[in-house]
């Protein structure tokens, strides 16, 4: 299965912090993260490197929006939700001006809100500037490379940007050869899975420790797949140990929904 989405709460309230923490944990798609002031959620959002970010307006130390000004200043490109009890048209073109790509108004259903973190998630995904975690690598497709836990860069062609770029999307499932073929080269008679073949072994040889034993891009079922549960990411990376100092704990049980109204 895929590594899980790092989620940044950011929210100065301690039970709606944790009750959507606990929530977001019952899923293993995500890891929370949290924050109670937008000093400390600023520096995790740019040393933590989350996927997404759940951003309160009414922080104690400054103001949601000129948080995420902040964190645009400082080239955070990271998928901003605001949420705020605040529902005019004027707080949420503000807020939307500040750099948020969605605002959420309280009280809300965690079910709402998990749908909104889902298109924002899907659409980053599709953007030139997103960041993926494959295995012990950043994926940056944008710039044709992978960067290891050691700040090592691993330069990656256009086709095999792309063949990572495919598999990563099918989430650990296996993909066809033809699948990959029309994908990656569209329709092109000339093409036949022995080109696939050579850049997977091309591939192969800059990403696997060993590359006559494929542990990360695997062959499966008459196809390829990317074993990304066997690669957990142990760095010594500063942004990495963020992630866990500021990780919560899992919860014994779930709390209702009825505990993100205020």
């Amino acid at each position: 299965m895929p590594s899980p989405k790092t989620i940044l709460i950011i929210d100065d309230d301690v039970d709606l912090r944790e009750a959507l923490a606990e929530q977001l944990m019952l899923d293993e798609a995500y890891r929370p993260i949290q924050a109670p002031t937008a000093t400390q959620g600023i520096a995790l959002a740019t040393d933590a490197r989350p996927d997404l970010i759940l951003l309160d307006i009414d922080l104690p130390d400054m103001d949601g929006r000129e948080a995420c000004r902040q964190m645009r200043t400082k080239g955070v490109s990271t998928p901003v939700i605001m949420l705020t009890g605040q529902d005019s048209d004027d707080d949420t073109v503000r807020g939307l001006d500040a750099g948020a790509n969605d605002y959420v108004t309280k009280p809300f259903r965690f079910q709402v809100l998990l749908a909104r973190i889902r298109a924002q998630l899907r659409s980053h995904e599709q953007s030139e500037d997103a960041v993926f975690r494959i295995g012990p690598y950043e994926f940056r497709p944008a710039n044709k490379m992978l960067v290891d836990n050691h700040g090592k860069k691993v330069r990656l062609t256009e086709k095999e940007t792309n063949i990572l770029k495919y598999l990563y999307r099918a989430d650990g499932q296996s993909v066809a050869r033809e699948e990959l073929l029309t994908e990656v080269w569209g329709y092109n008679a000339g093409v036949t899975t022995h080109t696939l073949e050579t850049h997977i072994y091309r591939l192969r040889q800059k990403i696997e420790p060993e590359p006559g034993q494929a542990s990360l891009l695997v062959t499966d079922a008459g196809g390829y797949r990317l074993a990304v549960a066997v690669w957990p990411f142990k760095s010594q990376d500063p942004r990495s140990r963020a992630r866990d100092r500021w990780a919560a704990p899992r919860p014994a049980q779930a709390h209702g929904c009825g505990r993100f109204r205020r």
